[in-house]
């Protein structure tokens, strides 16, 4: 499909997934959707000095409630009859209307729908937590068929705390699925602990060497595989010879037969067993991969991130090149970008628009000018779109309109909206450093899709003098007012006073007036754009086969 182009979607993954994403055109599916545990999880933004932010937005509220749109979505489900009705009649007889009722009653069409947008040979891997994953694991029986569950696997996360009255909760659980026993699979190896030796390891002369089975399970009647060899008989103990005698006899030509005192002997390896060489075949229990610390660099601060190193084996071992990728639930998109990495096109979907500005700046970070094209689906291209959304924000009261005007900037969110009276005059933040100090400076900026008046930019003013910051920006839906442009100008100017990297000392608009239709019509916030220090950079990365990521800086991200 040479025409394809990556899609990131704001919106809804139910009805996302049923208007827009065909039958049988996905190849792998992960998704790891809020699980029910009953905690709001907030995006923490990190200050300079490296303290946490008192600036919090709710990502998502992790808690489900029995209530019409659960009854709803409940009787919608069961009317379409078949496997899946049952079994939420089912769950709907054990749990009642219950939270964990809600939160299976909001899977369930969620996943019908990512079973139909699977192709024959694809798999889904659905990333859960012990809470609520036996219940998950039969949802997926009654949509997959049981013959098509293929592990479920172990994903050890942290080490154990200390708790009272429980064992810790070290791990997470991720279910595997497949469309069809025609399902793609990569078996893969990865280095072993050396501090774990094999127990079939043997000494000659001071020198270790690996060995191996000689048989295998069953008995067989055909042939020499099930005779005596050696005086060796495989039969008696419910075996039979994996290789010829003949291949056998020229091993131990060879002195490449162990014979041990007791029990068969074993083949053994002629090179001497070498810990730093030795490779094992991933199972279902995954140790290796470290949950992401507060230092690491590919940390962004969203609440749930999960590190690369896990989707990169996912969606290596069920995917090739050139494969689609979806991810229903995606955050701040490690699934997007690690597919991204890997030659695999891919569809995103998030119900924020904190999560698809976080995503934007993260793949530029990433990739830049070798970032595959893509198209954002859902969010305002025009200015009728931009004003349903501000209506639909008063309604809600989630601020998505404020977190998608802020993010037209490059701005991260600030205040914890969800507490009444909390506005502090602040809808972002944006810091930058424009001297040799290391001090980032502020920008300002606020955001309003009513009406408005000279005040508001009066306002706008104390509010950069109470927070000590360098500019302001104010956004509006509405057209400024002639006072209010004046207003700004007699704010004077913000003068970047030392040269840095080559560029000379500029004046800036201390305060600057912007409408959101400048802005969708390519209009820049214009500040000192030397380093921006919005959110936290994203590692630079190479989609190279031959080539490592490192590092990478960059003054202005295309949006």
């Amino acid at each position: 499909m040479p025409d394809w182009k990556n899609k990131l979607f704001f919106g809804d993954n139910l009805r996302i997934l049923r208007e827009h994403v065909p039958d049988e055109s996905v190849d792998l599916v992960y998704l790891d959707p809020p699980f029910n545990s009953n905690a709001n999880y907030n995006v923490l933004f990190k200050e300079k000095s490296g303290q946490s932010s008192h600036a919090q937005i709710t990502a998502f509220e992790d808690t489900w409630e029995w209530g019409d749109e659960a009854e709803e979505t409940y009787y919608e489900t069961i009317q379409q009859s078949g496997r899946l009705a049952d079994f939420l009649q089912a769950f709907r007889t054990i749990l009642g209307p219950s939270d964990m009722m809600a939160y299976l009653v909001m899977m369930a069409p969620r996943l019908h729908e990512l079973h139909r947008v699977l192709k024959d040979t694809g798999s889904i891997y659905l990333h859960c937590d012990p809470t609520a994953s036996h219940y998950l694991k039969l949802l997926m029986d009654a949509i997959f068929e049981p013959e098509r569950f293929i592990a479920e696997i172990i994903w050890k996360r942290t080490n154990a705390r200390g708790t009272t009255g429980k064992w810790p909760r070290i791990h997470d659980v991720i279910l595997v699925f497949a469309k069809s026993e025609t399902f793609r699979f990569h078996s893969l190896k990865v280095k072993a602990d050396k501090a774990k030796l094999p127990h079939t390891l043997i000494t000659i002369d001071g020198v270790k060497y690996q060995t191996y089975e000689l048989t295998g399970p069953g008995i067989t009647k055909e042939g020499e595989s099930g005779k005596p060899w050696r005086g060796f008989d495989p039969t008696k103990f419910g075996r039979h010879w994996a290789d010829s005698q003949m291949e056998m006899d020229a091993w131990d030509a060879d002195a490449l037969i162990h014979w041990a005192k007791d029990g068969f002997p074993r083949r053994r390896d002629a090179e001497p067993f070498d810990p730093d060489a030795r490779m094992i075949t991933v199972g279902t229990v995954w140790t290796d991969i470290d949950r992401i610390n507060q230092s690491a660099k590919e940390r962004l601060g969203y609440p749930t991130q999960k590190p690369e190193a896990l989707l990169e084996r996912i969606i290596t071992a069920s995917s090739n090149e050139n494969d689609v990728v979806l991810d229903p639930f995606c955050g701040c998109g490690t699934s997007i970008s690690v597919a991204e990495r890997l030659h695999r096109k891919w569809i995103g979907i998030d119900i924020t628009h904190l999560a698809i500005t976080l995503i934007r700046s993260r793949l530029f970070d990433h990739f830049k000018s070798d970032l595959s094209p893509y198209e954002v689906i859902g969010d305002p291209k025009d200015l009728a779109s931009a004003q349903a959304l501000a209506l639909e924000s008063k309604h809600d009261g989630r601020y998505q309109f404020q977190f998608w005007a802020a993010g037209l900037v490059d701005a991260r969110p600030a205040n914890d909206q969800r507490k009444k009276g909390a506005d502090s005059g602040i809808d972002g933040i944006i810091n930058f450093i424009d001297d040799r100090s290391g001090q980032a400076k502020k920008v300002i900026v606020q955001v309003k899709s009513g009406h408005v008046k000279v005040g508001d930019i009066r306002d706008l003013k104390g509010v950069l003098d109470r927070e000590k910051a360098a500019m302001g920006c104010f956004i509006t839906l509405e057209e400024p007012t002639g006072p209010m442009k004046t207003e700004a100008v007699s704010a004077g100017f913000y003068e970047s006073g030392v040269k840095l990297a080559g560029v000379s000392a500029e004046k800036f608009p201390k305060i600057q007036i912007l409408t959101i239709a400048e802005l969708l019509a390519g209009k820049k916030l214009n500040f000192p754009r030397h380093r921006m220090e919005t959110f936290k950079q994203a590692e630079r990365k190479s989609k190279s086969r031959d080539k490592q990521p490192g590092l990478f800086n960059d003054p202005e991200r295309p949006f």
